[in-house]
């Protein structure tokens, strides 16, 4: 959890990013090998998630819609091929079996942007892009909710021991610099154990891109479906994205127990769901409200 969350604010519970006790990362190879161990599904030239992943023989993508959440997903920019996960100063996160791709996508230059973080960053950003801004709202941990309608009007949140209210502060703005500084608030005083409240439950037969593997709580993770694809049969696999501890750039995962699927991600994983850094069970499958 971030290391300066809500000093003072006495109702809020740490919900950090770090991994199951007794589970250590799964030990890989690094992703320079990635291209072999997938079987061809990575194409070093692609910058996009759907231009970079490429799907298993009698795969096809799942269809989107233009300019919805999904689609926004999916054509998520990515840094070249072989590169690194920064941490929020500067320092690499070395790749020990965990990513197979890094979004090119600032993240700030504090211990803020850590899992379920980026999951709202990303749902913020689409919303924001496609002028959305009523729809851009996230709950605090003490269950405040911020709307960055309030915010563009140059209100900002003050927070007394445990309760949190809308002063007006400022002009009123709506430049990328202030959207940002809207999330770093957010990025402070919500987290996996808000988010979770704030998701609907889902079944993994329904499964869609947006969705979000969550568990709420101290220790607490997130990760989001970036991209699916579905054969003849209607089997159904998925890429997953996330952010961890320390703060860091968003990630798309390796999967630890399939080779020949690469970087995807089966329905068929059973009642556990097994990432390079968490396992979630099964019934951990949320979405947004609106989706």
């Amino acid at each position: 959890m971030h290391l300066n969350l809500l000093i003072g604010l006495s109702f809020i519970i740490f919900s950090t990013c770090s991994g199951h006790i007794g589970q250590p990362p799964v030990a890989a190879g690094e992703n320079s090998t990635y291209v072999q161990q997938g079987k061809g599904l990575i194409d070093p030239e692609g910058n996009t998630i759907n231009t970079r992943f490429l799907t298993p023989e009698s795969f096809t993508r799942v269809g989107t819609k233009e300019n919805s959440f999904q689609d926004f997903l999916r054509t998520l920019p990515l840094k070249p091929h072989n590169t690194k996960v920064k941490l929020y100063d500067g320092r690499i996160k070395e790749n020990h079996g965990v990513y197979c791709a890094v979004a090119d996508l600032g993240i700030g230059t504090k211990d803020l942007h850590q899992c379920a973080d980026a999951v709202m960053r990303l749902r913020a950003e689409y919303l924001y892009e496609q002028e959305q801004y009523e729809k851009i709202h996230f709950n605090f941990t003490n269950g405040f909710r911020a709307d960055y309608s309030e915010w563009m009007k140059g209100k900002r949140i003050q927070v007394d021991g445990n309760n949190a209210r809308w002063i007006q502060s400022v002009q009123p703005s709506n430049s990328y610099s202030d959207f940002w500084k809207y999330m770093e608030t957010i990025f402070t005083y919500a987290g996996t154990l808000s988010l979770s409240g704030e998701l609907q439950p889902t079944v993994i037969e329904n499964i869609r891109i947006g969705d979000v593997f969550i568990r709420g709580g101290s220790p607490g993770h997130a990760v989001i479906v970036v991209d699916m694809a579905v054969d003849e049969q209607g089997k159904k696999i998925f890429l997953l994205a996330q952010s961890y501890m320390p703060a860091q750039e968003i990630q798309v995962l390796k999967n630890p127990e399939d080779e020949e699927l690469g970087p995807w991600y089966s329905t068929d994983f059973g009642e556990f769901l097994h990432t390079p850094e968490w396992t979630f069970e099964k019934t951990d499958l949320k979405r947004f409200a609106e989706e």
